[in-house]
């Protein structure tokens, strides 16, 4: 299986691209993982609701260009499905079976994703109510995978 992760905006502090960096070589046992970034915007303080708006078209474009339509696209969404580690595992193994050789995993940037992005997408995963940096959120969702590769090969996972 190929996970890609798409993320608006670079990873600036080492301690996070050190810890992605572990992940990804973690995975490297159970499936084929490409990070893309795509620039991001600059977002001034107090911004209005149109800049706002014009800001996300522009992340969402490129975001647009790195999906691929043999794609499952995973958006990630505060109002997306939620799922127990356990739960996010029995998903990504049904897609294997059913087919699917190509996930990607969308962040968006500070202001989140466009809603073209949203229509795009196949599914809508949430993993809190709460707003994660996306810097930290790639390094959750790199565990989350990694921990779901564990748990499909009966291998032993911290719970």
């Amino acid at each position: 299986m190929k996970i890609t992760v798409i993320c608006v905006g670079k990873v600036k502090e080492k301690f996070y691209r050190d810890a992605i960096a572990e992940y990804e070589k973690r995975l490297s046992r159970y499936c084929r993982l490409e990070m893309i970034e795509v620039a991001d915007e600059k977002t001034p303080d107090g911004v209005g609701k149109n800049l706002e708006e014009q800001i996300k078209e522009r992340e969402a474009q490129r975001i647009l260009e790195k999906l691929r339509e043999d794609m499952f696209v995973c958006t990630l969404e505060i109002e997306g499905k939620r799922f127990s580690s356990e739960k996010f595992a029995e998903w990504l193994e049904k897609l294997t079976v059913t087919g699917t050789s190509h996930v990607a995993f969308v962040i968006g940037g500070s202001l989140g994703l466009h809603e073209s992005v949203k229509r795009r997408s196949d599914m809508a995963l949430s993993f809190s109510d709460m707003t994660f940096p996306h810097q930290l959120m790639r390094v959750i969702l790199t565990e989350q995978i990694y921990r779901c590769f564990r748990i499909i090969n009966g291998e032993p996972y911290h719970k």
